[in-house]
């Protein structure tokens, strides 16, 4: 490329003097537009037809995020711009009226982290002997892979459903998910055009953007880029998507030191646990240095206050309950499409504006259930059991609901009980000696982090002064073990 250049005319500058990158001197004037035209081709890592120039978008959590030109395809197409029009946190702007931040931007936010992540843990003077031969050492390999993570990240979750996670279990017909719809999406016609002029491989951008088919799990070096995406721990979209909501709903819980955890993560093999010598697994993952750990901590923390804080704040869920009843009502079937044309169709707009319409006709399909969310009627909370409860019976909750439903309808009463570990919180760490610890050994903070539960029994406005009044005469009672219950664990 750079002979390229200077058989037209261009002389181009040694990366030694310029910092390691090509500069352009003075060109005489019939050169520049050709210079501009090669370097915006090299930024962009084109090798097809697009010719496109980078543009940077203004975010407000990274300040810019930049969009190759080759990129711009898959950020204009129907299904990224879809998610314009879904609401990163459903109907959470009810509860905090600044969350109305939509996963089109949270998609951007997780390219730009998930690129700064593959750029510091593929550098070569960060990679140890037992982890380097995983990671390609040709460039034109490596550079490839970082194209397939940055679409990767940007079409992960071009399959969430209108309002995001509420209620898509009991949404979609068995089988089906938002990762599946978002394979759908990679692999449509449309999309499969677009890789082909990027020269990418849509197998591969699946393979990153969802992760691995239970039958055919994938390979070291793949596994780390689809951790880097989606990752239990340290992936862009969970760093994001903290930072995000935490930003837009004003709680500040939800902040850390994202700039210094990135700057410490490292491909490390895997490491001892349980305070033994022996490894749990063979295959690298994504670890921190010692010096990062405590950033890594305060990730940890993050996750679990925001999810106690905001995502399983009490009215928050109860009106993803009233959601989800008005959508089993006015949906054919009471599902989504999982068609792709249909699923392209459905917006957070359609649904706002059928629930609008119902909530004004007495006579429409889930009329009851939008007017709830509307006018603010919604259903309030009867009982949350305390830990003490918990520790009592745990199957405490569900007895009480069971018998208000026995009491005063099952259309006057609901419960919701959720909860959200995120997985294992164990990851390597290199301590300054060199050693591989297992995160639960190097820190004081991780083992005592709890699960995030929400466990609520709620009932109508219009019950609730009858069913307090019964709950708090008999709740002692209403929630007493039983013998069917002794072996009852906590979570189940």
């Amino acid at each position: 490329m750079v002979l390229l250049l200077e058989a037209l005319g261009v002389m181009v500058l040694d990366g030694a003097s310029t910092g390691g990158r090509h500069e352009y001197a003075t060109l005489p004037s019939e050169s520049r537009n050709v210079a501009r035209w090669f370097h915006g081709t090299i930024q962009a890592g084109i090798y097809g037809p697009v010719m496109l120039r980078p543009i940077q978008v203004r975010d407000p959590l990274h300040v810019f995020v930049e969009v190759a030109g080759a990129e711009r395809p898959v950020v204009d197409c129907p299904a990224f711009q879809r998610l314009r029009h879904i609401h990163q946190l459903a109907l959470c702007y009810l509860v905090y009226p600044s969350a109305t931040h939509r996963r089109f931007e949270h998609s951007l936010g997780v390219m730009e982290l998930a690129s700064r992540i593959f750029d510091v843990v593929t550098d070569q003077k960060r990679l140890t002997d037992e982890v380097r031969s995983i990671v390609p050492d040709d460039l034109h390999e490596l550079h490839y892979w970082r194209r397939v993570l940055r679409v990767a990240a940007l079409c992960h979750d071009t399959g969430h459903l209108p309002f995001s996670h509420a209620a898509e279990e009991e949404l979609l017909p068995a089988g089906t998910s938002h990762e599946s719809l978002s394979e759908a999406v990679i692999r449509s016609p449309q999309m499969l055009q677009v890789w082909k002029e990027m020269k990418l491989d849509a197998d591969d951008i699946v393979a990153l953007a969802i992760g691995p088919a239970d039958e055919t799990p994938l390979g070291p070096w793949e596994a780390i880029l689809s951790e880097i995406i989606t990752g239990n721990v340290f992936g862009a979209d969970r760093i994001d998507y903290l930072l995000r909501d935490s930003l837009h709903t004003g709680v500040a819980y939800g902040r850390f030191d994202h700039h210094r955890l990135i700057e410490s993560l490292r491909i490390l093999p895997p490491a001892p646990t349980g305070g033994t010598d022996e490894e749990s697994s063979v295959e690298p993952t994504l670890g921190v240095t010692a010096g990062g750990l405590q950033s890594a901590e305060a990730l940890v923390l993050a996750r679990y206050f925001m999810f106690s804080q905001v995502y399983l704040h009490r009215v928050r869920r109860i009106y993803d309950i009233h959601l989800k009843d008005f959508l089993q009502a006015w949906l054919p079937d009471g599902r989504f499409s999982v068609d792709l044309d249909g699923h392209l169709a459905m917006t957070d707009n359609e649904v706002n504006a059928a629930m609008s319409a119902a909530a004004h006709d007495s006579a429409a399909l889930g009329h009851a259930h939008a007017a709830r969310i509307a006018e603010r009627k919604h259903f309030k909370t009867l009982y949350k059991p305390t830990a003490s409860d918990v520790e009592r019976n745990a199957a405490g909750a569900k007895q009480l609901y069971e018998a208000a439903v026995e009491k005063f309808g099952a259309e006057e009463v609901r419960y919701d009980r959720y909860g959200k570990d995120g997985g294992s919180n164990v990851f390597p760490v290199v301590e300054r000696d060199d050693r591989v610890v297992a995160s639960s050994g190097a820190s004081d903070v991780l083992d005592k982090v709890p699960t995030a539960i929400s466990h609520y029994v709620f009932v109508s406005p219009e019950s609730y002064t009858e069913a307090h009044a019964w709950m708090t005469t008999d709740l002692q009672d209403i929630t007493a073990p039983r013998a069917e219950d002794e072996d009852l664990e906590e979570g189940q």
